[in-house]
């Protein structure tokens, strides 16, 4: 079955500058939910829930491609968040600074890769370690700027 797609009127913002986002591309099958277009997109709103706690980082290195956070990907990070077992972490470990998932157990506490080329880092209590905030979202280009 061929489908076409029509890019109806309303899909060019009336305020210049600011994308706008319309309608789901979906995977799959068409959803009744087309029926309910939505206005312009504003990632603010979409990926920052505490705006006063959140910074943006820009990503080096490819410790964490397992999590899909790749070098050049902006990260969102909140400092409001409580990070927990198995959370991604911005974190400073003697005066370094690393994103890994948090590992937390019987006291003990790890930075862990998700890249197997690398290894975990136990954190002790003879190390400077502080945790900076929590990612809770990753926005990465599928292809790369010439």
């Amino acid at each position: 079955m061929k489908r076409t797609t029509d890019f109806p009127e309303n899909s060019v913002s009336s305020d210049r500058g600011k994308p706008s986002h319309t309608s789901c591309a979906h995977v799959g099958f068409p959803s009744p939910a087309d029926d309910y277009l939505e206005g312009a997109l504003d990632l603010n709103k979409l990926l920052v829930n505490n705006p006063p706690a959140t910074f943006f980082l820009r990503i080096k290195g490819d410790s964490m491609n397992g999590a899909g956070i790749h070098t050049d990907d902006l990260l969102v990070v909140d400092r409001s968040v409580s990070p927990t077992h198995n959370s991604i972490v911005v974190a400073m470990l003697n005066g370094t600074l690393t994103v890994k998932r948090l590992w937390q157990k019987n006291g003990r506490v790890a930075l862990m890769p998700d890249n197997p080329e690398y290894k975990p880092v136990e954190v002790t209590h003879n190390e400077n370690f502080e945790v900076w905030g929590v990612a809770t979202s990753v926005i990465h280009a599928l292809r790369k700027k010439k």
